[in-house]
């Protein structure tokens, strides 16, 4: 058992969501002396009451909770995103270090960085200018979450540290194309083509930005190792260090799922950010995270969890189980030139 958690109460907001399942799946084999990870209907982190709730008597604080969704959700809801990220991470933060906890883990995004930001992005560009538009209302949010554990760090000497990751995926991911990421949606889009015989799908954008995406077991991971042993003001970005264009991502998850159809670009919707790649250098330098999952197993891996959900789903609709959704062509990521 690792000494640092040893008789600690940790507290992990959001963590009956993506990330925070398995994060909480990880400490649990730590074991701590308590884990108390409530869900936003048992503790609405933007009551000031409730925050102080939380906090009161936790060693740790890890804070994942957030509003969070795609372009489209961003788009139309940018007055919630920003005020719900914004109060809950500001009254936890300020609860935790009047209670006296001894170390607050604060999850930043990428989103924070300017839109334009020479690739790979360096921690110490994140003030060069203002954030991609459509994201800017969270990406903002989240930042101020970064300025308040350097102030807190300055003024009362609180041990809060900061982490910037890069866009997660994996198994159990959001698949509701009212609010997903990129990746959970062009599986699900996919999928849905190819069962209903389609023709074609309609994707976002041109298709020319690039992303980077970190499999959600290493950012768990990430999170384990930057609690036990960073304890520096710098924010810390946590990501591959590869990037792949959307285009070249959507024709990967065709070929993944097996869809015979056609991609259609929708150039009058946003591209957003036209690119995103972390340097990762300090994360391995400061607490030795380096992300260990390939892109073409942890896309392999997201699918077959995918296919299994719609197999529970639809199970006795029909006598072999369902609907079946299984991983198409073999392929290999390394042929698509985007990925660096």
């Amino acid at each position: 058992m690792n000494n640092f958690w040893q008789n600690k109460k940790v507290l992990v907001t959001g963590g009956h969501g993506f990330l925070g399942e398995h994060l909480l799946e990880r400490l649990g084999k730590l074991e701590p002396k308590e884990v108390w990870a409530p869900s936003s209907k048992e503790l609405d982190l933007k009551s000031l009451e409730a925050c102080r709730e939380a906090a009161a008597g936790v060693d740790v604080v890890i804070h994942l909770a957030a509003l969070v969704g795609g372009i489209g959700f961003n788009q139309q809801h940018p007055g919630r995103v920003f005020y719900e990220n914004a109060i809950m991470g500001i009254q936890l933060m300020e609860e935790a270090r009047k209670a006296g906890v001894k170390k607050f883990v604060a999850i930043g995004t990428v989103c924070a960085y300017p839109k334009f930001t020479p690739t790979p992005f360096k921690e110490d560009r994140l003030w060069d200018g203002y954030p991609e538009e459509t994201n800017a209302p969270y990406g903002l949010a989240k930042k101020m979450l970064l300025v308040q554990a350097q102030a807190y760090r300055q003024e009362y000497g609180f041990n809060a540290i900061y982490l910037l990751p890069v866009n997660l995926y994996g198994p159990g991911d959001n698949f509701d194309l009212k609010s997903s990421h990129v990746i959970p949606a062009l599986i699900k889009r996919f999928v849905e083509a190819r069962e209903s015989g389609a023709s074609e799908v309609v994707v976002w954008g041109t298709g020319k930005p690039t992303r980077e995406f970190l499999y959600v077991e290493d950012a768990a991971e990430a999170i384990i190792l930057s609690s036990e042993k960073y304890n520096g003001a710098d924010p810390v970005n946590l990501g591959s260090g590869s990037e792949i264009s959307i285009r070249e991502l959507a024709e990967v998850i065709k070929k993944l799922v097996g869809y015979r159809g056609e991609i259609v670009w929708d150039k009058t919707k946003p591209d957003g950010q036209p690119r995103r790649r972390l340097d990762v250098t300090r994360a391995k330098n400061e607490f030795g995270f380096k992300s260990r999952t390939s892109f073409e197993i942890g896309l392999k891996k997201t699918v077959e969890w995918f296919a299994r959900q719609k197999r529970e789903l639809f199970k006795g609709f029909d006598g072999e189980g369902g609907v079946k959704v299984d991983v198409g062509e073999e392929f290999n990521v390394g042929e698509f030139q985007g990925l660096k």
